[in-house]
């Protein structure tokens, strides 16, 4: 495995599948983390998440700049876990930056890494329509960047329920 993309809902057990596989992989162990703490609760979630990492991990934290992380830490014997996709995406819409060319960016660096990596991102176009503009505008780039990954990735595992189901 090189690159492998992991999908699914809120809590429904994909950052633990994804990081067990990071674990069986000979290597260093990067976490690059796309989470920021705007809030208690965010933070909790974010301590909670540290917690789950034993000594092995070595952190990164990306919230903008993922590709650049990707490319600076990506090394041979060396396991990226990218967590996750779709808090980067929400950091990219509010910042205004360019998404198109953000999630250009990441393929590059995904499928240029010379080692493998694992990347984290929920499934948010199987609920209903959002009622708001900006919800919208989000759900749609959202959907649009896990697309363009799953294309661009070696395999693909949707999780649901902490059940994973090899799509790709």
């Amino acid at each position: 495995m090189t690159t492998l993309f992991v999908i699914g809902g809120a809590r429904s057990g994909k950052s633990r599948y994804a990081q067990a596989r990071a674990e069986a992989l000979p290597g260093e162990l990067v976490y690059i983390a796309t989470a920021q703490a705007f809030d208690a609760e965010m933070a909790d979630r974010i301590a909670r998440h540290r917690a789950d990492r034993d000594t092995r991990w070595r952190t990164v934290e990306a919230p903008v700049a993922l590709p650049e992380a990707i490319v600076a830490n990506s090394a041979s014997g060396c396991v990226l876990l990218v967590d996750c996709l779709t808090l980067w995406t929400s950091n990219l819409l509010l910042g205004e930056h360019d998404i198109d060319a953000a999630g250009a960016a990441l393929e590059r660096a995904v499928i240029t890494a010379p080692g493998p990596v694992i990347l984290v991102a929920n499934e948010v176009g199987l609920g209903i329509v959002p009622d708001n503009a900006l919800a919208r505008r989000f759900r749609d780039h959202a959907g649009l960047l896990n697309q363009r990954i799953a294309a661009a990735v070696g395999a693909v595992v949707l999780v649901t329920a902490g059940l994973p189901l090899s799509l790709k």
